[in-house]
């Protein structure tokens, strides 16, 4: 068999240390759990590597990559970062291509609901999907996936709530939930990747500051330090294995990387 193409991991980036430890610990887990597969970091914003870079210097070296996002929806970073930096791989040279982004997906609602479990919540508490919002009407939509997924596997009422760019806000979901059903708890569990600026946003938020608190229980973000679960891991070898499985399908879409790694 062929060298396999590099997966290259792509994050937003992040200030935070936690952030930034928690995501290390993420491409760590996807790397060790496929051995004969390289896994190299990019971001596309705050932190380097930058995803341009990383992926320009592959092209240089003949190696054909999977850009594999690190991110839970199809918005801006996706459709245009990541697919700027691809098409600029190829214009190069280079076999790259990009796989879809980590969610919607089933895994993510596993991983939500055994967060809201291990946080305390009861399956007929009302919930809050706290995600970090977008002005890009797919990323919506693929919250609303999520949403509509993780709210048939519970009992209680399950609302979107939003740290920016959309309503409702997070404080409001919550007040809204304890307006309609003020004999139910409200929990609250984060549709954020791992911690950073959107968590502690949504920290800010919830901060009652003297009041009633807003929600009664809130979850971990789905990847915490310490606390990586492999089904995440897995899931962006699945996008890998999906976009060189295209790949078999139109071998034309980037020329050498339909031979890289194939069989």
């Amino acid at each position: 068999m062929s060298e396999q193409p590099v997966l290259v991991a792509v994050s937003h980036g992040t200030r935070s240390a936690t952030g930034r430890r928690t995501i290390a610990q993420l491409r760590l887990a996807v790397a060790a759990a496929r051995p004969g597969t390289e896994v190299v970091a990019a971001h596309v914003d705050v932190q380097k590597p930058a995803l341009d870079a990383v992926v320009a210097r592959l092209a240089v070296a003949g190696r054909a990559c999977v850009v594999v996002p690190l991110l839970l929806s199809t918005g801006y970073h996706v459709r245009s970062d990541v697919a700027s930096a691809v098409r600029a791989a190829r214009r190069a040279g280079g076999a790259a291509v990009a796989a879809a982004a980590l969610g919607p997906d089933t895994a993510l609602v596993d991983v939500l609901c055994d967060r809201l479990a291990a946080a305390g919540a009861r399956d007929d508490d009302a919930v809050v999907l706290a995600a970090a919002g977008s002005l890009a009407p797919q990323a919506v939509a693929d919250v609303e996936r999520v949403l509509a997924s993780l709210s048939a596997r519970r009992d209680g009422p399950v609302v979107a709530g939003y740290a920016s760019a959309q309503e409702p806000t997070v404080p409001q979901a919550c007040a809204a939930l304890r307006e309609a059903h003020p004999t139910r708890r409200v929990a609250v569990v984060p549709y954020l990747l791992a911690p950073g600026v959107f968590s502690q946003r949504l920290d800010a938020l919830l901060d009652g500051s003297g009041a009633a608190a807003p929600a009664d229980v809130v979850a971990k973000t789905l990847c915490a330090d310490g606390d990586v679960d492999p089904r995440l891991a897995a899931l962006a070898l699945r996008r890998y294995d999906e976009a060189l499985e295209g790949l078999r399908q139109e071998p034309e879409r980037v020329g050498p990387l339909a031979g890289a790694g194939l069989g």
